[in-house]
């Protein structure tokens, strides 16, 4: 495990952003500080644990009915579930609630050309490259 966020003092989940936005919703389950969360009901987040269209990162660990405050906008601490590349967008998860690199989704038309679709898997974008698994890096929500 690498922390390439030059933040070794900063655990996952944690954000250096003074105009980062930070969002309250109640657990569905239980939440890991750092945890990628999907809206699992109206109004109510459950951590990820495969690919889910995630709405932030949860900056609290709670149980599951508590209120769960989610990094929904802003630069945040997370760690990489495979390598992931700066710049490139990224999704939540794997089975051990890391993110993952968000790849081209290719459409063919007719045979005619391809076209990069993501519909609302984004959860946002790398902002250092990770070479391995549990690397740490911070990524743009």
């Amino acid at each position: 495990m690498t922390d390439f966020t030059g933040k070794s003092w900063m655990t996952i989940g944690e954000t250096d952003d003074p105009n980062a936005i930070i969002e309250s919703f109640e657990a569905a389950a239980a939440v890991t500080k750092g945890d990628p969360v999907y809206l699992s009901a109206d109004h109510k987040v459950s951590p990820a644990t495969d690919a889910q269209d995630c709405i932030g990162i949860a900056v609290k660990s709670v149980a599951s009915g508590a209120q769960c405050p989610v990094l929904t906008r802003g630069r945040v601490k997370v760690k990489a579930g495979d390598a992931v590349t700066r710049g490139k967008a990224v999704y939540g998860a794997d089975a051990s609630k890391r993110v993952l690199e968000l790849t081209d989704q290719v459409v063919d038309e007719n045979g005619a050309a391809s076209y990069t679709v993501y519909y609302n898997r984004k959860l946002g974008t790398a902002l250092q490259t990770a070479t391995t698994a549990d690397d740490l890096l911070f990524i743009q929500v």
